[in-house]
């Protein structure tokens, strides 16, 4: 009876080594593999300017300087989830709020009327409803194509550029959906603000 106890103890510490030489393996070989066919992404999706990294293609920036583009609002908090902090990458969410909900329903309507005062809209003029609600994530980086085109009369004059200009870089910033079918078009925040602070639109 002893013997065949530790003949077993045997054979499972061996099977014990032997998956975990496995798992060692593996994950080695998909680390491998991510770096050379999927580099970027397995590294963050950096963004870099003059070699240092500034962002991310998958993480929203704020951006309040009216020279800038804006973003999606985030309802992301710091991490004792005490305090608003937005895009805090750290402390994943969204706002909770069902579409009922009267806390969300007026902070809308004020985020609504702001966006309207702050890029010169009439009372009624539609509003892209990703400039004034939060994703799922609480860092989205990229916002509708007519979010960003609703901007371009702001930007233009906070920088002194031509309207015109700049609704071409808007246009050719405008990425579509992935292999064509999934998502939908959208710009990245942070390369388009990044394209006009290196003077793309003149």
């Amino acid at each position: 009876m002893v013997a065949k106890i530790g003949k077993e103890s045997l054979a499972a510490l061996r099977l014990t080594l032997v998956l975990g030489v496995m798992c060692l393996v593996y994950a080695f070989v998909i680390t491998g593999v991510a770096q050379v066919i999927f580099h970027d992404q397995a590294n963050g999706s950096l963004i870099t300017k003059n070699g240092q990294p500034v962002g991310s293609k998958l993480i929203g920036q704020e951006f309040t300087d009216p020279k800038y583009f804006f973003g999606r609002p985030s309802a992301t908090n710091n991490d004792a989830g005490t305090k608003p902090q937005p895009y805090n990458a750290e402390n994943s969410t969204g706002s909770n709020l069902a579409p009922s909900n009267k806390a969300l329903i007026d902070r809308v309507q004020m985020a609504v009327a702001q966006i309207r005062k702050e890029n010169g809209l009439g009372p009624n003029a539609p509003v892209p409803v990703d400039l004034v609600t939060a994703d799922f994530s609480g860092f989205d980086p990229d916002i509708s194509e007519a979010a960003a085109l609703l901007q371009v009369n702001r930007v233009a004059s906070a920088r002194g550029l031509d309207p015109v200009r700049l609704r071409q870089l808007v246009e050719s910033q405008v990425q579509g959906p992935s292999l064509g079918i999934f998502g939908e078009s959208h710009v990245n925040v942070l390369l388009l603000n990044m394209a006009l602070d290196g003077g793309a639109a003149g």
